[in-house]
């Protein structure tokens, strides 16, 4: 694979973070292995992660006193014709310095001796979920919307892959998809099937190494045979589940596949409940079912990285739990690999 993304236990986590410290979220970041620009929802509403994808959107609307982002037809009308015409223009994709109080601070470090950087953009299955139009309607639903937005946020993935690039050689994009989780319940208008076209049609158009991360609990057979690179979960709560899905996960690593094992909880009454064995012992768990289903467990090692199990902004004490689980994440590292390397 170009651009191969390494393993090897290697820690990173997720954007979203709840700082309002712009320098101590860069510095969190950065003592991981592999560091990315932190999103401070907390800091700005700029920062919120469907409204960091949605700048340049033609047809949105954001009220920054009301903190919404909504979405008019009449306003794409009137816009669309612009923003097609600045398609090839990178800057027309960028993430300013309006909507990113770190992204350009990360881009101006020396990042070319880390193993991996990392970069990520909300989804566009999310993003078309959560924006609603005048109507009230997700713009997913619309047929004229939905291709424009695909081929939108595929540009913006390669702008910032392209960028991240030009500091780390072998760095990566996370698309955020915390919508996948809901394709398969009662919505109208949109089932798997669609979603399948639209997202295989999405990933075509995005360079590579590419992958998605979510926190919540899909149809994992139906992402892992996604033409993906890397799978960020949540496997802190997912464990028994995903560990059910050992076929699809089997084919995955084979085709040198990464996953990155959310493992430690970042929310404070679970990660008070918790100490490092008991998340190895956790982890261990789902490997062990892997392991007995024929996946081999150095190519299962080989192709893992550790990480929180989730973004966390609503804790009491703010900063304090996630800054400590980003520890965990490092010590958990330090005992897996100390074991299985």
């Amino acid at each position: 694979m170009t651009h191969r993304i390494p393993g090897n236990l290697l820690t990173t986590a997720m954007a979203v973070m709840p700082h309002t410290d712009v320098a101590r979220a860069l510095e969190m970041a950065l003592s991981l292995d592999v560091p990315f620009w932190p999103q401070l929802p907390n800091y700005s509403y700029y920062e919120d992660m469907y409204v960091q994808a949605a700048e340049h959107f033609p047809g949105i609307v954001l009220d920054l006193d009301k903190r919404t982002l909504r979405f008019s037809i009449d306003k794409f009308a009137a816009e669309l014709e612009e923003a097609l015409g600045r398609f090839e223009d990178p800057a027309f994709f960028d993430v300013s310095e309006t909507y990113s109080a770190v992204y350009h601070r990360f881009l101006a470090l020396d990042l070319g001796d880390r193993p991996a950087i990392r970069g990520q953009l909300e989804g566009p299955i999310s993003f078309g979920f959560n924006i609603l139009d005048q109507d009230d309607r997700p713009i997913l639903f619309d047929d004229t919307i939905r291709p424009f937005m695909l081929d939108f946020m595929a540009k913006r993935l390669n702008v910032q892959l392209a960028q991240l690039r030009q500091r780390n050689a072998r760095a990566f994009m996370f698309v955020d998809e915390p919508g996948l989780q809901f394709l398969f319940s009662a919505l109208s208008g949109y089932g798997d099937l669609k979603a399948r076209g639209d997202l295989d049609q999405f990933f075509a158009q995005v360079d590579r190494p590419r992958g998605i991360h979510l926190c919540g609990n899909p149809d994992w057979d139906f992402l892992l045979n996604l033409d993906l690179d890397v799978l960020s979960l949540d496997v802190y709560t997912n464990a028994e589940i995903f560990a059910s899905y050992a076929t699809a996960i089997k084919k995955f690593i084979e085709r040198d596949g990464l996953i990155v094992w959310g493992i430690v909880p970042t929310g404070f009454e679970a990660f008070d409940r918790e100490e490092i064995p008991t998340l190895v012992q956790r982890l261990e768990g789902v490997w062990k079912i892997l392991w007995s289903k024929g996946i081999d467990r150095e190519q299962l090692v080989a192709r893992s990285m550790i990480s929180p199990a989730t973004c966390c902004l609503v804790n009491p004490d703010k900063v304090r739990t996630v800054e400590k689980a980003f520890a965990a994440v490092n010590r958990m590292a330090e005992v897996l690999k100390t074991k299985y390397l």
